[in-house]
Order: C-alpha cells, then structure tokens, then sequence
C-alpha cells in the first residue's frame, strides 16, 4: 500500500505545477526506444483508440511521462531501420536527402542479383561531417551535449558530430560488441546520463542529452537466430527495461531541480519486427507498423495529460530545439521538419510549417517486405505506398482503417495519380537513389528460390493500380 501510494504521488508531482513558459534556454533530454511500435507499452498512444496501446505489458514510467504532458496519436518514424530514422533525428533531414536509407550491407542485392527485379540504390552508412546535427547547433549556443547508447550512424565518433561526451560510435552490441547489451548497458547508459545531467546542473549550463537504446540481438534465453526470429516477449521485456530507465531519469531531473526548465522526450526508430496489432507491417516495412511510433513530450508549458492529433515525427525535432533554444544563427539548408514549438504550447492543437505538406518515407530496398523496395506519402487522411518491384499502388483512407486493410487504390486512380505526382516531386528534389531494373533477372531462379533466401520476413502483397516503376 505505501510503495502504491508513492508511486501515485510521483505521477502527481509529475503533472501539476509545470511552469506556463519555456526557460531562456532549456535542457533537452530525448530518450529514443530501439524497435517498439505504437502499441509496444501501456500508454494509449490515441485517446480516440483504446487498440493503441499494448494488452500485456505495463510501463509504469511511460504513463507517467505521458501523464506529465503530450502524446501523438500520429508520431512517426522517418524510415522503418535503425540507421535511417537515427541521422533523420540528428540533422532535421529525411534519409532520402541524405541517401541514408539502409542499415549495413545486408539483403541489399546487387549487379550480380538473379532473384530480384530490381537492384536496390547502394545506401550511404555513414553520417557526412558536412551535416549539421542537432549536436553541433546546440553546442554552438553553449550546451552542453551528451549522446550515451547506442550510435549506429557510423565509425565516425560522435565528438567529431557535435557530442562532447558519448560512449562512441556503437552499433547494436554496445561498447563489448555482445549479442544481447542488455539490460547492463541501458542501466549503465542510464548512470552516464544521469551523471551529465547532475554535473550540469552544478555548473548552471544548459545540457542536451540523447540516450539511444540498444537492441537485444539474442533469442530471450540467449539463444541464436538474431533479431528475426526473437518471441514478441523479448521486446516486452526490452521495453520494460527502457521503461525502468525513463524512472530513473525522471526521479533524477526531480531531485536535481530541473523539472521546470526541460524537456524531456520519448520516441522510437521504428516498429517491432512482429507484433504491431491494429497495424499492418512492422519493422523493414512502410505500413503502419513498421513507421507509426510512439512520441511523447513533457516540459515547461505543455499541457498535462494532452493528446494531440497533429502529425509528427523525430525530423521535426531540429528546428523545435532551435525554436525553444532560441537559435538565432541561421538553420541549415534543406531542413525537412518543422517546429512544434506552437502545437505544443497549445494543447495540441495545431499546424506544423515544413517545407512540404507531404510526408514520405523512401525504403528502395529489400527487407521484411514482399512487396520489396517501396516509398510510401501521406498527404491529409490518404496514405500511397508505391512498390517498385511490382509497379503496384495501394491506396489508404487512414481515418478511416488505420490498419490498411481496405485498399483504394483500384476505385479512387485521380487520388493516386495525384499523391504518386506528389512523391515523384518530392524524391527528385531531395535527388533520392532509386532501384533500377535488373538486367539479370531471372524468372526461373527466382521462383525456385524460397522466399526467405530472396527477402526477409513476409508483409503483405496485394493488389492496386500499376504504376512505380523503377528507373532504367
């Protein structure tokens, strides 16, 4: 009974008294989740839709933070991979722009493919130091920057990106490069940030503290067979690892006495690589699993327990810093997201000024998806996925079947035609890499090949209209 009533006052201390108005330069602490989807906690994502939080997971810390202040029922990854969303939240740019569209070199294909008709782009893996990240802006303003877990963007340290602290260029192993870092390095991170943020707070400095989760690669149990085959539980269990560290940092910014003067924000790079229900897809995917994730802000002047319906994701994070920051230095060109600065200082209620009004998200490659390298555009309530292999369209009223179950794309050709002009605009002005066909395609191969040795996974496939295809 004590250890409950507690608990309820720290959700209380977490939702009342919040200061009306940003502090001259606030702190910012992001906290980004590794593959878990919409519905991968106890938090409903969707006031409107009760399916929009997980059944049998609880993540006590998540419900506070969102109890505290803002969810969005329409947060989004920039790609359905790690590497893509991770350098679009860095630098305020989709991975189309910047040819950042894979992770590693596997399943990309190539010039010497048989089984696939198209070749896929060769995707760029490492962060360009041309690029201005969220780091460098900050750090310029005299912040204090920190980026502790895992890195993923390349060998290129972090220092050499903004990072003044950091626990260097990781990737899915952590610093001992081990199949399953967890729950050791989400704990041991969680001390570094802490650590950072209470020698910040002595000093009187503004900080930026990223805090980027690792991935258990292991079968729970420690068995092999890697990501693709892990049991929906492992990613409950990572999720409630992450959940007990977000407690950590709250009880800490409590105790510190930066409550008032930060931000603090939970997002993910991507959905899971299974369960995602009510959406389709998951992770390697653009359906809805594989894109829409959770996006959680808490901080000075942001309504308590607030659901907001405006459509985001973690590009828009750039230029909202810079806003609450107040960066007067000019941004950088070809910045993608906009500022929720105004969204979020209105209860949610709101527009978002970007430079386009579409959102895409290009994945020209093969993954989890039978339906191969695919981009999809949402404009409004419609969301298009063109699918380069096949040459198909498919059609969604997202408004009204969240799930894209109900293809358009046969009955509504003006809407296609209209988004497919739209994403074809948007990929030649940010010079996106697009699959070519493939000279060496071989029917036979292919249909002697398994499916799973052409491409992981097995998302959906359907019908829609024709048109996608790939450049010659």
């Amino acid at each position: 009974m004590k250890s409950d009533l507690l608990a309820r006052w720290v959700v209380l201390g977490w939702t009342l008294a919040v200061p009306a108005a940003p502090a001259a330069q606030p702190n910012f602490v992001v906290i980004l989740g590794e593959g878990a989807g919409w519905t991968s906690s106890s938090v409903q994502m969707d006031d409107r839709n009760p399916a929009s939080k997980g059944g049998g997971i609880k993540t006590p810390n998540l419900e506070r933070l969102a109890a505290a202040g803002m969810r969005f029922s329409d947060g989004y990854a920039a790609s359905p991979r790690c590497t893509p969303s991770r350098a679009s939240l860095l630098t305020g740019k989709s991975p189309a722009q910047l040819h950042m569209t894979f992770v590693g070199d596997g399943r990309r294909g190539g010039a010497d493919a048989v089984t696939t008709k198209v070749i896929p782009p060769t995707a760029l893996l490492e962060l360009p130091e041309a690029e201005t990240t969220l780091g460098e802006l900050l750090q310029r303003a005299d912040y204090a920057t920190a980026h502790f877990g895992k890195w993923h963007v390349g060998r290129v340290s972090p220092s050499r990106h903004g990072f003044e602290e950091s626990d260097g260029p990781t990737n899915n192993g952590g610093p001992d490069n081990v199949a399953a870092p967890n729950p050791k390095q989400a704990l041991a991170m969680t001390a570094k940030g802490i650590d950072f943020m209470t020698r910040q707070a002595k000093a009187g400095r503004p900080f930026y503290l990223q805090m980027s989760h690792y991935p258990n690669q292991a079968e729970k149990g420690g068995g092999g067979g890697g990501l693709r085959n892990r049991p929906p539980e492992a990613t409950d269990e990572e999720t409630a690892s992450v959940d007990k560290t977000i407690g950590q940092i709250l009880d800490a910014m409590e105790r510190l006495g930066l409550r008032g003067t930060t931000y603090v924000l939970y997002t993910t790079d991507h959905g899971t690589p299974g369960r995602n229900a009510p959406l389709a897809g998951g992770k390697g995917t653009v359906w809805e699993g594989g894109l829409r994730v959770p996006f959680i802000v808490a901080g000075p002047g942001i309504k308590a327990g607030a659901c907001s319906h405006v459509r985001v994701s973690a590009t828009d994070l750039f230029p909202t810093f810079a806003e609450l920051a107040d960066i007067t230095e000019p941004l950088p060109k070809g910045l993608e997201g906009g500022s929720l600065v105004s969204v979020l200082m209105n209860g949610g209620i709101g527009t978002v000024k970007r430079p386009r009004e579409e959102f895409v998200v290009h994945f020209p490659h093969y993954d989890k998806d039978q339906i191969g390298p695919a981009s999809a555009i949402i404009l409004g309530d419609f969301k298009l996925i063109r699918a380069y292999e096949s040459g198909a369209f498919h059609l969604f009223d997202l408004s009204k079947d969240i799930g894209e179950r109900n293809d358009l794309a046969k009955q509504m050709p003006a809407k296609v035609a209209e988004l497919d002009q739209r994403l074809a605009g948007y990929l030649k002005a940010v010079n996106a890499q697009m699959p070519s066909l493939n000279p060496n395609y071989d029917p036979q191969q292919a249909a002697d090949t398994l499916p799973g040795e052409k491409r992981n996974g097995g998302g959906k496939r359907g019908g829609g209209g024709k048109g996608g295809k790939p450049t010659q």
